[in-house]
């Protein structure tokens, strides 16, 4: 296993559930470089970073899945702090590359598939704080030596709101007139994600250029509905309430160039399969 700074990518924000799918993905297929976790509280094993006051270790590449998922509007724009308190980090570290956890969540809701170009429309202050987040971070990068790429993360299989409402066996579904199975989602498996990302990390460690903005999903959408029955948990239809979104679709063509999707990667079954496999086995 390599153990160098030059091929080490550190992880901040690794205690989360996109953390914990990590974790136990690369415990069974080891990339090629060395995560190091890393978080703001104590944790035996791994490496502390405190956005306002800790240092980064030596790295080539820094992956941050720190931030700020609710709250008021002032508690969701630290995820712009923390941003920017990382890729700062990364550079005195010595990192050539910082991976940045967004969300299509920026673009609201999309009729036709969206590019990494195309119009977004957040709707909610989740939205707002990422997209907030990833222009700060892209306009303090231009011009300097380290590149800044943002992941726009589409819905992770077992680590979403469905996840967590399937946990606690309520799950009432909203319906359509042109979504009767459910909102529509760009989606992807937890391994999928680990694949992706990995992939990612050895390109850029290898002296690969990546694009600013990346949309992350499986190739094709995903219906809420199919993915509750490859799972097998009981849901209830009802009618969507007026702020609810139907679909939010990203077009993913330029991830495919970079990392070529595997057959199955759009299956909910596939999916399933992933999330039941990497959940609870998180070193």
């Amino acid at each position: 296993m390599p153990d160098s700074p030059a091929e080490t990518l550190l992880v901040p924000g690794a205690a989360g559930r996109l953390g914990g799918f990590l974790r136990a993905a690369w415990a069974d297929t080891p990339p090629g470089f060395r995560p190091v976790w890393q978080s703001r509280r104590p944790v035996p094993g791994w490496s502390r970073w405190d956005p306002d006051t800790t240092p980064m270790l030596p790295a080539a590449a820094v992956l941050v899945l720190a931030g700020v998922t609710a709250g008021t509007g002032a508690e969701l724009a630290r995820n712009t702090d923390i941003a920017l308190a990382a890729c700062r980090a990364a550079e005195a570290a010595g990192a050539r590359q910082v991976f940045l956890a967004s969300s299509a969540a920026v673009y609201g809701p999309t009729g036709n598939p969206v590019a990494e170009t195309g119009p977004v429309n957040p709707v909610r202050p989740y939205g707002a704080a990422k997209l907030a987040m990833e222009r700060a971070a892209l306009g303090w990068a231009r011009g300097r030596a380290i590149r800044v790429t943002a992941l726009r993360i589409g819905n992770v299989a077992g680590a979403d709101m469905l996840a967590g409402a399937a946990a606690r066996g309520d799950v009432a579904l909203d319906t359509f007139p042109d979504a009767p199975r459910g909102p529509v989602r760009s989606y992807i498996g937890p391994g999928g994600l680990a694949r992706v990302i990995a992939t990612l990390v050895e390109q850029a460690l290898n002296g690969g250029d990546l694009p600013d903005i990346l949309n992350l999903a499986a190739p094709a959408p995903v219906a809420m509905a199919d993915l509750l029955d490859a799972a097998g948990i009981r849901f209830t239809p009802r009618p969507a309430p007026p702020e609810a979104i139907a679909r939010v679709v990203m077009d993913t063509a330029a991830l495919a160039r970079l990392v070529p999707p595997r057959p199955g990667d759009s299956l909910p079954a596939t999916m399933v399969a992933e999330w039941r496999a990497l959940s609870g086995r998180q070193p």
